[in-house]
Order: C-alpha cells, then structure tokens, then sequence
C-alpha cells in the first residue's frame, strides 16, 4: 500500500506524525538516521506482532492508554525521539492496523532521507536505489529471492549486504534492506523506484524514467532533460534504463505521462491505426 491509497483517516494521522518527525529532527542533536533505523525496528516488530499492531491502532482504545503500552514497551529500546514520534502515531486514529504500520513505515523512510540530505548525499541515494532496482528487473532469481515473504527478514537483508554492500552508500544500503525485509507482496524492483522518486522530489525534481536502446551520451542527456524542463515547467532528473527491446528511440515517462518515441512505439501505434 503507498500513502496515496490511504483511507483519508490515516491520510489525516500521517500529516500530523510528519509534523512531529519534523519537530524532533529539528532538535538540538536529533541524529535522522538513528531515528529512522529505529522507526524501521519498530515498524518490523509491529509487522511480525499483529496482536499489538491491532491494540496500538483499536479506536476503542483511548489514546493515552495506547501511548502508555508503546511508551513502556518501547523504554529502553529505542531512543526518546523515535519513542515520542510513535506515541503521536498511536495516539492518532488510523484507518487499519495495516494502515498504522504504512504510516510508520512512511515516516522511517522520511528520517532516513532527511539523513541524506544532511550529509549530502541525496542524489547519491536516489542514483543508487534506481541503479539497485534495475539489477533486481534484470536479475529474475534474485527478484525471486527478495520477494519471498515466507524467508526469514534477517535472512532478506542479509541478501541484500552480499549483493550490494560494497556498491552502494549506507542510506540507500539500508533502505533496500527494508525494501527487502518486507516486501508486502509487491514488486520490489517497484519499490525501489518509488524510494528513489522520494528522493529526487525532495530534491524539488520531478523524475523522468527514460528506456533507450542504448546509452545515452552527456550530451543527449542534457539535451533531453533541457526539453522535457522546457515541457513541464520544472526541473526534470533522468533514470535511464537500457532496453535493446525498444529498437532504437527513447520511451519516456513522466508521472502517468507516457512518450513513446521508440520503433516498437510507432510500429504499434500504426498497427492500431490500420486495425
């Protein structure tokens, strides 16, 4: 489930967590990946507990009781900050328990990119998580393997440190472990785009993901992104992904904007035409 399809109840809590992740970052010393890899902990207790996940999300529940049992829960375990965000959480009300924990998710996610873009690193993570998730398309067994929700987590993420410790940064390491680590009975190749999407739109870009029958040069690169900023107004970041597939041409998409600019492209849409 991403945020975009959340019962407006949950759309609601997850504004007002947000709001209290950004006054606990702002703090004097808030340390954003910490509080993200915590916000990822409490998120997989909560994904392998379903009976708590129920409770902490029960509107029968009165919110001060459901602040009490994560507060004690949670002493000791993860810092003050993390524990104060997941109090707001539990306080708020929530579609679904399922929803609750997206919304945990959403906001660990959110931390660990803050983290980034403190260090500098922001279009690093957002490259290498677009780069991770094109091998994992083009690597079908190893698609196989991360998508398994009955392996064990641990197991999942430790994949996921043989295959692509030493080619990528900590930040984007960690989040495809958590990508990895609970898959949700989703793609995670897909995953992995939409992880890099945030990254690229909290570098206020919009992202175009490109398909070429070959590489790109510096120069048509630069073209492109020059006539696609001039076509929607705003700065446009390429992902390119190289598919002999489209006999020659580009197929851009930009949002639900397809351009289909590719043989393969105008051979169908004759076809369409003639049909």
């Amino acid at each position: 489930m991403t945020v975009n399809s959340m019962h407006a109840a949950s759309r609601d809590a997850l504004v007002d967590a947000e709001h209290r992740l950004d006054g606990v970052l702002g703090e004097a010393g808030a340390d954003p990946a910490t509080v993200g890899d915590e916000l990822f902990a409490v998120a997989r207790l909560l994904r392998s507990e379903v009976s708590l996940r129920r409770a902490v999300a029960d509107p029968s529940v009165p919110g001060e009781s459901r602040q009490e049992m994560v507060r004690s829960l949670l002493d000791g375990k993860v810092g003050a900050q993390a524990r104060q965000i997941i109090e707001s959480v539990v306080a708020s009300r929530w579609s679904s328990p399922r929803e609750l924990l997206d919304g945990v998710r959403s906001l660990a996610v959110t931390a660990t990119l803050v983290a980034a873009e403190r260090d500098g690193t922001l279009e690093s993570v957002e490259d290498e998580l677009f780069g991770v998730a094109r091998i994992v398309s083009n690597t079908p067994e190893l698609e196989l393997a991360l998508s398994d929700e009955t392996a064990p987590a641990q197991a999942q993420r430790e994949l996921v440190r043989q295959v692509f410790g030493e080619k990528i940064g900590p930040i984007s390491l960690a989040l495809a472990e958590q990508v990895a680590s609970a898959p949700r009975g989703r793609s995670v190749e897909r995953q992995l785009d939409e992880l890099s999407d945030l990254a690229a739109r909290r570098r206020d870009q919009s992202v175009a993901h490109v398909i070429s029958a070959s590489p790109l040069s510096g120069e048509q690169r630069d073209a492109l992104s020059a006539k696609l900023d001039r076509i929607y107004g705003k700065p446009i970041t390429l992902h390119v992904e190289i598919d002999h597939g489209v006999l020659g041409g580009l197929v851009v998409k930009v949002g639900d904007e397809v351009i289909d600019g590719s043989s393969a492209g105008r051979i169908m849409a004759l076809r369409g035409r003639l049909g």
